[in-house]
């Protein structure tokens, strides 16, 4: 980095507004079902929310009308004032925000008059941004974590006040895991704002980006080890295709076979390039979930047929 670039990061910092030592009043930012515990747990121990902050209404189904996020719908039921404009925290008297899984930029003038810390579910700086759970389970991260850290105009780059590591268990889902970063997450932010947050610490390591799962990520290429497509059918919405329709599969054990070719059916076995899989649970085009073994007993694959 340059001097030049050095010192505007430097002035970047130093015009972002400082908690107070006492936390008392403050507004909450979320807005998907993650961010929904961690606001019950703050309004439980009794902080006074003057605002949540979530995005607008809109519509979650075909025909339906408009809808609000999970967040917003929490907030209501709690009786807390709602709004989908940031700045209208600047109307507010406020010891700082807290923001979990926002989905929007907050911009400097926001930054530079409202203290804020966030709720981030990784081990930073490792997977900064969108997706950090799915992106350590989809690279064999071992462990986990989430951090309490300063909001700043980096994506995730801000100083941090507190971390808990969580392992990452070799049958862990993406959504098993999820619930229980969020679980010791919300007690992790209960904590920082009940004791202080005290003296943040500057990220070390090496800062990966955690980019949004795309749609093809979640199809399976056989051609890869078996341990590489437990990891994407244990993310969830993994699909393959099956006589030129979707199936996904939801549930499946590994298993050291290696005679089967990637991609070959065998009863409910599934070779890869690295030994096999069994699938445990799955759901064809247009169906339900199911057992694998109900799906063969319609579907009756003929010896040699392959998933794609």
């Amino acid at each position: 980095m340059s001097n030049d670039l050095a010192k505007t990061a430097d002035l970047s910092k130093a015009v972002l507004a400082k908690p107070a030592a006492v936390v008392r009043r403050i507004a909450y930012l979320g807005t998907p079902d993650l961010a929904v515990p961690p606001l019950r747990a703050l309004h439980a121990v009794g902080l006074e929310i003057a605002l949540v902050v979530s995005a607008p209404d809109r519509r979650r189904g075909r025909g339906s009308g408009l809808s609000p996020s999970p967040v917003k719908a929490c907030a209501l039921e709690l009786g807390l004032p709602v709004s989908d404009s940031i700045d209208d925290l600047l109307e507010l008297d406020l010891d700082l925000a807290v923001v979990v899984a926002f989905g929007q930029i907050i911009r400097p003038h926001v930054l530079a008059k409202i203290p804020m810390i966030n709720l981030h579910f990784s081990l930073l700086p490792r997977w900064r941004g969108a997706a950090p759970v799915e992106r350590a389970l989809l690279a064999g991260d071992l462990t986990t974590g989430v951090c309490v850290m300063a909001v700043e105009e980096g994506l995730d780059t801000g100083d941090i006040y507190r971390v808990t590591e969580v392992p990452i268990g070799a049958k862990a889902t993406l959504e098993s895991l999820r619930d229980e970063l969020v679980e010791v997450g919300s007690q992790l932010l209960v904590q920082s704002l009940q004791e202080g947050l005290g003296e943040p610490q500057a990220q070390v390591g090496e800062a990966l980006y955690a980019k949004k799962i795309q749609n093809d990520e979640y199809r399976i290429r056989w051609n890869q080890s078996g341990v590489q497509v437990d990891r994407q059918i244990r993310l969830g919405r993994a699909w393959t295709m099956f006589r030129d329709k979707r199936l996904r599969i939801w549930e499946a054990d590994l298993d050291e076979r290696t005679d089967l070719a990637p991609g070959k059916l065998d009863g409910p076995m599934i070779g890869t390039a690295e030994g096999a899989i069994t699938l445990v649970v799955v759901q064809p085009e247009g169906k339900p979930r199911m057992a694998a073994g109900d799906w063969l007993n319609g579907a009756k694959p003929e010896p040699g047929e392959h998933v794609e």
